[in-house]
């Protein structure tokens, strides 16, 4: 795990036990800290208050951490007493009251990201890719990391990918952190001095948890004001907002441009030929127009960071393996092709598999994030049925009816049915939901497990 001197003797509060809390207490037990941590699902019917619980400790808080852990509800302590608040990522801090309770008590309020940032000096030395965007954050983070491994370069990523970046070892000298950044980990960061931050698009989201569009987009924008002045600033330019957003960093932005001209712009070139049957029959795993601007911002920020060939470009291309839940092939029977891409939760993370893919069986429903599906449309022809389930189904079955065959299914097992039934050879049966997951599953990766294990069962 990744401790640091920094922390010895600092007394810190942890607020949610999920992976990245266990992982922030180990690694704060480890560096000296004192620690005292709290999870709601603590609470039992004996007692609300503060003190001890250990009866409740989650599984994953083994008995070491046990010993060395207070545990105190947090929701009532005095937070004056602690130096830190560190709190999950999905904790909203526009109206979760103990937000308001550390700012009033003079409580600084961080996540595990910010405790990787002040570690860095005490590890070796090392850079830092720093990955954001609405959409493609997960595809490119995992990239850059094939990239770089390709090349013979020790790499790792974290953050909201993979396992949470405290609980990992040290990279030896000359490693790379590649960490995909949610605009929720970046509100929780205040140093993170990335030496490549990288920005791929952004388009509405997450709108509960802003007061506006243009706030949703400056939480994405301070993963560039964090950085020093030497380091760079790889920013996709697809769009007006983004290309406002370049210029506003100044020179140490190097623009990357798919939406036309060459595949990557900017200082720094690295030229080969690009057309659709290169992304088709050569990068399998990277199908779709989305992932063109993927591939070309992943390689244009590995090459600020180490001196690239494009033959090791082409083989890092050719054998990404992708990512589960994205584009992720589960099977084909009968001619049919079954593809999970449950972690596409709004319309624009949907519209790149309605656009990679021909004579669609579409799966789609769940918690509706807009009241339309404007993005999707330019690709409806692709679609030869739809298929909605979850809250949104009735809406969605209502939108999409003047433009293809729509059943609301309700629920995904007769939505899988009904698609397998109906598709025939050469169909492709997508799950690409255009919502978040949690009316009916615990999250997007549940909904894609329970996709695949349908699938299996055909």
């Amino acid at each position: 795990m990744i401790s640091a001197r920094a922390f010895a003797g600092k007394h810190y509060a942890v607020y949610g036990l999920a992976r990245s809390g266990i992982a922030t207490v180990e690694a704060l037990l480890a560096s000296g800290a004192k620690v005292t941590a709290w999870d709601d699902r603590l609470l039992t019917g004996e007692g609300r208050g503060p003190g001890r619980c250990e009866a409740a400790v989650p599984a994953a808080l083994d008995p070491g951490l046990r010993r060395g852990t207070e545990l105190t509800n947090l929701n009532e302590a005095d937070l004056a007493q602690f130096d830190s608040l560190v709190v999950t990522p999905g904790l909203p801090l526009n109206r979760h009251p103990i937000a308001e309770r550390a700012r009033e008590a003079g409580v600084e309020i961080i996540g595990d990201i910010e405790l990787f940032a002040r570690a860095r000096p005490e590890l070796p030395p090392h850079k830092v890719v720093g990955i954001t965007g609405t959409n493609g954050k997960s595809t490119t983070t995992a990239l850059v990391r094939h990239i770089l491994k390709t090349a013979g370069v020790p790499a790792t990523m974290g953050g909201n990918i993979g396992l949470p970046i405290l609980s990992q070892d040290p990279l030896p000298e000359g490693g790379v952190y590649v960490l995909e950044l949610s605009s929720y980990q970046i509100d929780l960061t205040q140093s993170l001095d990335c030496d490549v931050a990288v920005l791929l698009n952004i388009t509405p989201d997450h709108l509960d948890r802003y007061a506006s569009f243009e706030a949703y987009a400056a939480s994405k924008v301070r993963l560039f004001e964090m950085q020093s002045p030497e380091h760079r600033a790889v920013i996709a330019t697809d769009s007006d907002l983004t290309r406002r957003i370049a210029k506003s960093v100044g020179k140490r932005a190097v623009t990357v441009r798919t939406n036309r001209g060459p595949l990557f712009g900017g200082k720094k070139q690295i030229a080969w030929d690009y057309d659709s049957s290169v992304e088709v029959e050569d990068w399998p795993a990277l199908r779709g127009p989305h992932n063109l601007q993927n591939a070309a911002v992943a390689v244009q920020a590995v090459s600020e960071v180490i001196p690239l060939m494009a033959a090791e470009v082409r083989e890092a291309l050719r054998t990404y393996p992708g990512l589960p839940h994205r584009m992720e092939r589960i099977r084909e029977k009968h001619g049919i092709l079954f593809v999970n891409d449950s972690k596409a939760t709004n319309p624009t993370a949907a519209a790149p598999a309605l656009a990679a893919f021909e004579k669609i069986r579409w799966i789609l429903g769940g918690q509706a994030k807009t009241d339309n599906l404007d993005e999707c449309a330019p690709h409806f022809a692709h679609v030869r049925s739809a298929y909605t389930i979850g809250e949104a189904g009735e809406l969605f079955a209502r939108l999409l009816s003047p433009h293809m065959s729509v059943k609301n299914c309700g629920k995904l097992n007769a939505a899988v049915r009904q698609a397998a039934a109906d598709a025939e050879a050469g169909d492709t049966v997508l799950l690409s939901p255009a919502c978040a997951s949690f009316d009916q599953f615990r999250d997007f990766e549940d909904r894609g497990d329970q996709f695949r294990e349908l699938v299996g069962g055909l």
